[in-house]
């Protein structure tokens, strides 16, 4: 390629790592043309994420490289989006699965023991309610939805073009390479793909207030409650083995709202704004992978680690695009 020419790379998908992997790539100097089937960012699973940036509490059921590989996930994100929340994690279980608490504990490291009057000092309409819990304080969170807009608008300040709409195999030619972060659309091209199906609820609830995630521990399902603006929380999510891609069960709307009101009774009285199942693009070992077939480079994988891993894998990506990492051409 002559001295002073711009890469030409088109990046298929504009769910989370399909965006964090078009900006890395913009901001390294290519030109990137970010093409998406839907007719908005994250019209796949990214828009239902729970977007929290917790890589010490995901350490309790993921390879140690998922921390290894996210611990600066947070930063990433600071740096590119605004209303980034920087206020850790709280982890609690009902009476009757305290347990749970100590075998989180044994499975994790980063985090605080807190008592009754600890996790009040945090959370107020907590306070009286849980006598035990942990706090992980160097985690965070983000409003999934805001923040693949704020991408969007980020690619478009770096002359990025953004397609919506556009055909799922529309041409490539004219580009040095193409990066496909379809995620599930791209089972058939990938081998061993499967999906993982999630499934989650927004509520709104005035009469409580929290200031960061919590995690409610229960042997069979833990459930995350997550803070979003205007009183709302994202409560989530299921981990099924299933493709089905079709609504909300009954089963796991039931668990969900249990969950909620366990942390606290106001949520008896909270309004279901929303409720969304999507399938997550998981390999057989739940690791996102960056792989190379021809002059295409795949991001998918990502599992319930999108947005804690995005940075990392575009980060790959972008290395082997541009000739400095195994892969490349």
């Amino acid at each position: 390629m002559p001295s002073g020419t711009r890469l030409r790379i088109l990046v298929r998908g504009a769910g989370v790592s399909g965006l964090v992997t078009a900006v890395t790539l913009a901001e390294r100097g290519a030109d990137v043309t970010l093409a998406e089937i839907g007719s908005r960012v994250g019209s796949g699973a990214s828009w239902m994420a729970g977007g929290m940036l917790a890589p010490w509490c995901e350490a309790e059921s993921a390879p140690p490289e998922v921390t290894r590989q996210s611990v600066d996930s947070l930063d990433w994100w600071a740096s590119h989006v605004p209303g980034v929340a920087r206020n850790g994690s709280l982890v609690l279980a009902p009476p009757r699965d305290v347990g749970e608490i100590a075998r989180f504990g044994r499975r994790t490291s980063h985090f605080q023991t807190l008592d009754g009057p600890g996790i009040a000092a945090l959370e107020p309409d907590l306070g009286d309610r849980f006598g035990k819990g942990l706090f992980f304080p160097d985690e965070g969170h983000v409003d999934p939805r805001d923040a693949l807009r704020a991408l969007r608008d980020r690619l478009v300040d770096l002359g990025a073009r953004v397609l919506f709409d556009a055909p799922p195999d529309g041409p490539d030619g004219g580009y040095d390479r193409v990066v496909d972060c379809t995620g599930i659309a791209a089972r058939a091209r990938l081998a061993g793909l499967r999906g993982v199906r999630g499934e989650m609820l927004l509520l709104r609830c005035s009469d409580v207030t929290l200031h960061r995630p919590v995690r409610m521990l229960h042997p069979r399902i833990p459930v995350y409650i997550v803070p979003r603006a205007d009183h709302l929380f994202m409560v989530g999510a299921t981990m099924v083995e299933s493709e089905n891609a079709g609504g909300m069960t009954v089963r796991s709307m039931v668990e969900l709202l249990t969950a909620a009101y366990v942390l606290h009774p106001a949520f008896g009285e909270a309004e279901i704004v929303e409720s969304g199942a999507g399938l997550r693009p998981a390999y057989p070992d739940n690791m996102p992978a960056v792989t190379v077939e021809g002059r295409t480079v795949y991001v998918n994988g990502m599992y319930r680690h999108g947005f804690l891993l995005s940075p990392a894998r575009a980060r790959q990506a972008a290395d082997i695009v541009f000739g400095t990492g195994p892969g490349a051409a």
